[in-house]
């Protein structure tokens, strides 16, 4: 199969001027090619393969699509993609009797998430002179659209669907390079409780991180999703807000950078009014926790380890990770 190359559809669409200097930002529309999806809770992906013959710095992200149809959007980078198809099921629930289509994960290798997309969120553009880096001289060879359908009611009568992102591109060469760092829990919600689900992570790596935005996401049982930097036992706050509120990424709370050595903290407090327990999963009926920490590095590559999770309640909580100066209070309070 031959896969769409990022540069032949692009086209300008505005220019952007700093301090006397100029640069050309495009567009490129990544959508589903007007895919049915016929069982509900269906997560399908789509690629594009980068032309590797120039450098794209991506810029900004325009979402096309509504709540309506879509439970959420993912874009990851990869250097292989999950499947050689031009559509394929990526979520974990495999529904081999009833489509005749390929399941795979979203990428074979190199997986990074550079935009997550919920609730009807708007676009968002990154700061003056950062971008993620993709083509020529990166590791990021495709790019892979994964939609989740969780309701296909809309479709029964034939329907297709055409969701997706335009993405917004230069190729001036940016110093500002941008990653994405996830924190997120495993885990289960007792039945009629208030339970916690935390993770915490330290940075490894000797770099430092400008970290410029954030974002937070469960489903229906989360009440509010805070994150934090911890430096010398002090918590600084990154942010908190209430994830049923537009899931989009919203500007941090702190000025500062984050370093080696530094140990970044997130928290989901889920508040359930089910006679059953409640597990983290794929499906609408699941929960999930996670904390999007988008940031920048000058003049190096983003950090290699992109991903922070625990096992969740009832087998992690910071406490147990020997964590001290909780901010208990305020880390579930808005």
């Amino acid at each position: 199969m031959q896969h769409k190359r990022l540069f032949l559809s692009i086209t300008v669409f505005m220019l952007i001027c700093e301090f006397a200097k100029c640069y050309t930002v495009e567009k490129y529309s990544f959508l589903m090619p007007n895919v049915q999806p016929s069982i509900p809770e269906l997560y399908l992906c789509s690629p594009v393969k980068i032309d590797n013959e120039n450098t794209y710095y991506i810029v900004g992200f325009e979402p096309n699509a509504t709540m309506n149809t879509a439970h959420h959007i993912i874009l990851y980078s990869c250097s292989t993609p999950g499947s050689a198809e031009p559509i394929w099921n990526c979520g974990e629930m495999s529904f081999t009797e009833s489509l005749f289509m390929t399941i795979a994960s979203p990428c074979q290798d190199s997986s990074e998430i550079i935009y997550a997309w919920a609730r009807d969120a708007p676009e968002l553009i990154l700061p003056d002179n950062v971008g993620f880096k993709v083509g020529k001289g990166s590791l990021i060879k495709y790019l892979v659209l994964q939609i989740h359908y969780a309701h296909i009611d809309k479709f029964k009568d034939g329907t297709t669907d055409d969701s997706g992102i335009t993405l917004h591109l230069t190729r001036q060469p940016l110093n500002k390079l941008a990653g994405v760092y996830i924190l997120g829990t495993g885990g289960g919600i007792p039945p009629h409780s208030v339970e916690y689900m935390e993770s915490s992570c330290e940075i490894s790596e000797n770099k430092t991180i400008h970290p410029f935005a954030y974002r937070v996401h469960t489903h229906s049982l989360g009440k509010i999703v805070s994150g934090y930097v911890i430096r010398n036992n002090k918590w600084i706050e990154l942010g908190k807000r209430d994830p049923l509120k537009p899931q989009m990424f919203y500007n941090i709370h702190y000025n500062g950078t984050i370093k080696y050595g530094d140990r970044l903290a997130a928290r989901c407090t889920m508040q359930s009014e089910l006679d059953t327990w409640t597990y983290v999963g794929n499906t609408n009926n699941d929960e999930m926790c996670n904390f999007y920490l988008m940031y920048y590095v000058e003049n190096e590559e983003p950090l290699s380890n992109k991903f922070c999770f625990s096992s969740g309640p009832p087998k992690y909580y910071w406490h147990i990770d020997g964590l001290i100066n909780i901010p208990d209070r305020e880390a579930s309070t808005l």
